[in-house]
């Protein structure tokens, strides 16, 4: 896998250049910790893209969950974009709500995808223009995506996995939550957290909105002590945050098979029939 981040100046460089899709990955809800949303300024050519309610798995009451194949790709067309585009995207917060965007166009076999550092505060700090409004889309694109059901896994999977302890589970929720310490914010959820998982609270691998350094990464994985030849599944609230930690792993230099559990503790927190460990003080 290329190196999934771009500065500012680079992508400033790449949007000279021919079939580059800049998308806004930015979500509503505000990510414990997210830095102030920025809701008026676009970078130039910027296409909203919508995983919470467009790019969505609407037959479920589960919040963003990862849509069929037939669905992505139609609305992927619809916003031209092309099997030859280079897609770059970015949320208006940092580096937050773009990893999430970003694994699900590799989950869709589109590799050539890469995240903009600091997202659109980083950019407005370096001064670049801005722009009032989302760029309309002026023809369709050809995209053609197949999806690779190990990038986004169900919680079937997700119990085999705890019960058989063959993979690394790392949840990206605080420690607090993970711990049962403070209440589920979703009103209804348990606390506690997977049995046999493993708690790297998004916050730990980032720094004033974006990604710490490579070896800073290396470091805190190293601390975890993970199975190096197991597979790693990535949870957190509602499988957002998952992908920042997911992509702090791909950055830190892990190689082993990754996946996101889509209905995370949304779904596991609600399900009376799977385990829950609860820390005990």
């Amino acid at each position: 896998m290329t190196q999934p981040l771009i500065t500012p100046a680079q992508l400033n460089e790449l949007l000279k250049q021919q079939d580059i899709i800049l998308l806004d990955a930015s979500i509503e809800f505000q990510i414990p910790g997210e830095a102030q949303k920025i809701t008026d300024q676009y970078i130039p050519s910027t296409i909203k893209f919508d995983y919470d309610k467009d790019f969505c798995n609407k037959h479920t009451l589960l919040p963003h969950m990862f849509p069929t194949e037939k669905h992505f790709n139609e609305r992927a067309r619809a916003l031209g974009i092309k099997n030859t585009s280079t897609v770059v995207v970015y949320d208006n917060a940092g580096t937050f709500a773009s990893p999430r965007a970003w694994w699900m166009f590799h989950a869709m076999g589109h590799n050539n995808t890469l995240i903009l550092d600091g997202g659109l505060p980083a950019w407005v700090e370096c001064g670049f223009e801005t722009v009032s409004d989302y760029t309309a889309v002026d023809a369709q694109g050809d995209f053609e995506g197949s999806l690779d059901k190990d990038y986004f896994i169900d919680a079937v999977q997700v119990n085999e996995y705890s019960r058989t302890q063959q993979a690394n589970i790392l949840d990206a929720r605080s420690q607090a939550r993970f711990d049962s310490k403070v209440p589920e914010p979703r009103p209804g959820l348990r606390s506690g957290h997977i049995p046999n998982s493993i708690c790297l609270p998004f916050a730990q691998v980032m720094e004033n909105g974006r990604l710490k350094s490579d070896q800073e990464l290396k470091s805190i994985f190293s601390n975890l002590n993970l199975e190096q030849t197991m597979p790693m599944v990535f949870s957190c609230g509602s499988g957002v945050t998952a992908c920042i930690i997911l992509l702090a792993a791909k950055i830190a230099g892990h190689t082993n098979p990754m996946s996101v559990y889509d209905g995370s503790w949304t779904e596991w927190g609600a399900k009376e029939e799977l385990p829950i460990e609860v820390t005990k003080s």
